[in-house]
């Protein structure tokens, strides 16, 4: 169903929300995850983005996957102004390197992630990442069993709480797989779930925007990205105790069990 992109492919949406190759390639595995999975959807025709990235970029893979899928309109909510705002000047930072031209987002600021009560439509896949981990722990299933009421595919991503080196340098709070599992349950039929995007760099890594630039199209780059590419389709591969304290992200898919 989704067309293959490269990490290469991926760095100028990264590139457009001012963050560089650990997250294209956090796009790259979190694409791998989501293609396994849309294989088993009936194609949607609407997408609800759930709430925006806590701190790093502003989700343009989901973006680029609404494309490639042939959604021009998605939805994303967020209950910040200021992220609602990033999120639209990366889509045009974007547009400027040829990306996301075929995609056009509707913006939603709404009062509470956990109630969306904003939202009045249904949609067909809603999809959320670095979301979770900063809704309270009793709104949780809140947010997603409402998630499940308006869509019948929900995929979340959040920070690996049990990756402590991870979420010490990113700044960011974590939550375990084994809450994911406990919520998607609770809320719907748990289709997936695992452990994503565990680079062979170290957490941390960063660059000035000068190399970050440069990077887009040194021939070297390109190879280690392709590199990258490789070892990234490996990662399911890995022992399940390594993945489980260095991967950077959890996932889980809910389905409605009535789909």
């Amino acid at each position: 169903m989704l067309p293959h992109f490269s990490i290469k492919a991926l760095y100028p949406l990264a590139l457009a929300e001012g963050e560089g190759v650990g997250t294209a390639y956090e796009y790259y595995a979190k694409r791998q995850a989501l293609a396994r999975w849309l294989t088993t959807l009936s194609a949607p025709r609407s997408l609800l983005i759930a709430g925006l990235p806590e701190k790093y970029g502003s989700s343009l893979d989901f973006l680029q996957l609404a494309q490639d899928l042939g959604v021009t309109r998605p939805v994303i909510v967020d209950d910040r102004a200021d992220a609602l705002r990033k999120a639209s000047q990366s889509v045009s930072a974007a547009r400027k390197t040829g990306a996301l031209r075929d995609v056009h987002p509707e913006y939603v600021e709404v009062d509470k992630l956990n109630a969306l009560d904003e939202l009045n439509g249904e949609f067909d896949l809603c999809l959320g990442s670095e979301v979770l981990q900063r809704i309270g722990n009793g709104a949780r299933a809140e947010y997603l069993s409402r998630l499940c009421g308006l869509a019948p595919a929900v995929g979340l991503f959040a920070p690996n709480g049990e990756n402590r080196s991870h979420t010490t340098l990113s700044g960011l709070s974590g939550i375990g797989l084994a809450e994911v599992c406990a919520l998607a349950r609770a809320c719907g039929l748990l289709v997936q779930s695992g452990y994503v995007d565990m680079p062979p760099f170290p957490p941390g890594l960063t660059r000035s925007s000068a190399q970050r630039a440069k990077a887009a199209a040194g021939r070297l780059e390109a190879l280690a990205m392709a590199t990258l590419g490789c070892y990234a389709r490996l990662e399911r591969g890995l022992p399940r105790g390594w993945r489980r304290t260095h991967a950077h992200i959890v996932y889980g898919f809910v389905e409605s069990p009535q789909r």
